[in-house]
């Protein structure tokens, strides 16, 4: 049987590797991690196992022998073929780019990601949340979820992940709420929290029949996730998409102030090229996705 010749100590190779590299024991230690004693050690050591000096020693600073110079590049090659060696048998995930707005990152994506990454731990979704419009090509964009009404544009495949459905809430915290339940004030006696859409006038027009120039104080907000939040922190009433508000709902830190619900025809739609890089992990997203939102659509019942 043959046998290896032995081998100088790992960690040895290792506060050399690190030491030659930055000619600092001071930084090696930095980076392994260790002390700056354990690395003069291993060097210590590993100069007395192999009976020959690697570095001179100029005060604080270091050189690296002729000797030390050439076993340093033979060790940082066989160190790069073992990390070649084990990223071979625990390849790196595979990364997706998704385009969402940053209203349902916040409120829909985000919660869900633990049971995503947990399921699949080979895909590092890079979530790119922006009002803009993201182009798959230009911004390397995979897979996106838009807000609208189709079509979004050539090339594309389109499938709507949930229809727009609005109600009206608030918290409890909200001031003289108890009127509103009670029937002595309506809507439109409350402070009303507006996003960039601006649905409001087009909610009370069709849905209450009343005036638009009726409706009282108003406050607006850029991003929908925002007149959330303030409805959660009782600031007044806002419009809000039943699945961005589920676990608020479920969870007492808003109520549903108006029985209606409004279906403005609009939506969220997950869309992707009909050509893509990753087929097969653009189809795991995907099928996640409504996965999700049928999920959501069932806690309803």
């Amino acid at each position: 049987m043959n046998l290896r010749p032995a081998l100088p100590s790992l960690n040895a190779l290792r506060a050399f590797d690190s030491a030659a590299r930055s000619l600092s024991f001071t930084l090696a230690a930095q980076e392994l991690g260790v002390t700056l004693s354990a690395v003069a050690q291993q060097i210590r050591a590993l100069e007395s196992e192999l009976g020959m000096k690697l570095f001179i020693r100029h005060g604080r600073a270091l050189e690296l022998t002729d000797v030390g110079r050439a076993y340093a590049s033979s060790v940082e090659r066989a160190f790069s073929l073992l990390v070649t060696a084990t990223r071979a048998l625990r390849p790196e995930p595979l990364r997706l780019a998704i385009s969402v707005t940053p209203t349902f990152a916040g409120k829909w994506l985000i919660p869900r990601l633990n049971d995503f990454n947990r399921r699949h731990p080979n895909i590092d979704l890079h979530i790119v949340a922006t009002e803009r419009l993201s182009t798959f090509k230009s911004d390397n964009v995979d897979l996106a979820v838009r807000y609208g009404r189709p079509p979004f544009g050539p090339g594309l495949n389109v499938e709507m992940l949930f229809e727009e459905v609005l109600i009206a809430v608030a918290s409890e915290k909200l001031a003289d709420l108890q009127s509103l339940a009670k029937g002595s004030k309506t809507l439109e006696h409350y402070p009303l929290l507006h996003d960039s859409h601006n649905l409001w006038p087009l909610f009370f027009d069709e849905r209450l029949n009343l005036r638009p120039v009726a409706m009282g104080r108003k406050t607006h907000f850029n991003q929908t996730s925002l007149a959330i939040d303030a409805a959660v922190a009782g600031q007044g009433i806002a419009l809000a998409h039943l699945p961005f508000i589920a676990h608020d709902l479920a969870d007492g830190r808003l109520l549903q102030v108006d029985p209606r619900e409004w279906r403005t025809g609009s939506g969220f739609y997950v869309v992707w090229p009909r050509r893509v890089r990753h087929t097969e992990s653009v189809a795991v997203v995907r099928d996640w996705l409504f996965e999700m939102a049928t999920r959501v659509d069932q806690n309803r019942v």
